[in-house]
């Protein structure tokens, strides 16, 4: 791309992703009915910064974050390494996890990013996935059908590739397990195009497909009942989501390389988690089910 479209572009996509912020935590205020999100904006030394929106201790949800990120700079080192003209970087986007009380509604994540390099070279990159802790299909369904029909909307190869990405991104490698059911990945979208339009056009419908695939499982699930054996078995699953977090997620490494915000960049993990020495789920119990779909992942549109 020429600098004069770069330009033009960064500004449109960073003019979204804070309205998109915005957006997400008022709807996701409303929902919950018994909190507000904290804001806090950051300065990055090096350059840029952001702004962090934090609920905590709500009705539904113990801990939200819905942050937004624009910074740039001198490119860390492991991305030099891979492209070696690229002396300088922009990157901004939209990250969010939610993680209920409850262990009858999913936590979940998301991520809508643009990336440029100084050598000219751009892409759009990001996600959305689900996990449960307890496997209700039609809520499953429900997420990955809302997530194909969007890709859909641009191209019918998007969401079986996308969704393989995301099956293949979430493995916690060290424990033969996904940290979820999945959903979609995907990165350096348009890196080797010119004209980017088509795949900001996606970014915009996948960003804006968030609340629709999601709400309504947190509708139905609100005043579920749960045991304390279930909100124990779901800070075990918490305890997976630290691991793949600290050891595997990208976006973790990116901001720690780059000098990011501490709290924004570790505000993905939830307020309590639990580990248990050689944990495992009773024969056919409900917890063995869901273990199974996260060591082999279906196809949840069929």
């Amino acid at each position: 791309m020429t600098d004069s479209t770069q330009f033009l572009l960064k500004d449109r996509v960073t003019s979204y992703l804070q309205k998109l912020q915005d957006a997400i935590s008022t709807s996701l205020e409303t929902l919950d009915g018994g909190a507000t999100f904290r804001e806090d904006v950051w300065d990055r030394p090096g350059g840029g910064g952001g702004r962090s929106k934090i609920l905590c201790d709500g009705k539904i949800f113990e801990k939200a974050g819905v942050n937004y990120s624009e910074v740039y700079g001198s490119s860390p080192e492991y991305l030099t390494r891979e492209q070696p003209t690229a002396k300088e970087f922009f990157a901004t986007g939209v990250s969010l996890v939610l993680h209920p009380h409850s262990p009858k509604i999913p936590t979940i994540h998301a991520n809508f990013r643009y990336f440029e390099l100084s050598d000219g070279k751009a892409w759009f990159g990001g996600g959305i996935d689900l996990t449960p802790f307890y496997l209700d299909e039609s809520d499953v369904i429900l997420f990955h059908t809302k997530l194909k029909a969007t890709c859909d909307l641009h191209n019918l190869n998007y969401f079986p590739k996308f969704k393989q990405w995301a099956d293949d991104y979430f493995l916690i490698k060290h424990r033969g397990e996904r940290r979820g059911v999945g959903g979609i990945f995907f990165d350096q979208l348009g890196a080797d195009s010119n004209y980017l339009e088509p795949e900001f056009s996606f970014l915009q419908n996948i960003g804006n497909t968030f609340l629709p695939a999601y709400t309504p499982i947190v509708e139905k699930h609100r005043s579920d009942s749960y045991t304390e054996d279930e909100k124990r078995w779901q800070l075990l699953r918490r305890g997976r989501y630290v691991e793949f977090n600290l050891v595997y997620d990208k976006g973790t490494v990116f901001g720690l390389e780059t000098g990011g915000r501490i709290e924004s960049i570790l505000m993905s993990l939830p307020t309590l988690a639990r580990w248990e020495y050689d944990n495992h789920p009773i024969p056919g119990s409900p917890e063995e089910v869901l273990l199974n779909v996260l060591v082999t992942p279906r196809d949840w549109t069929l």
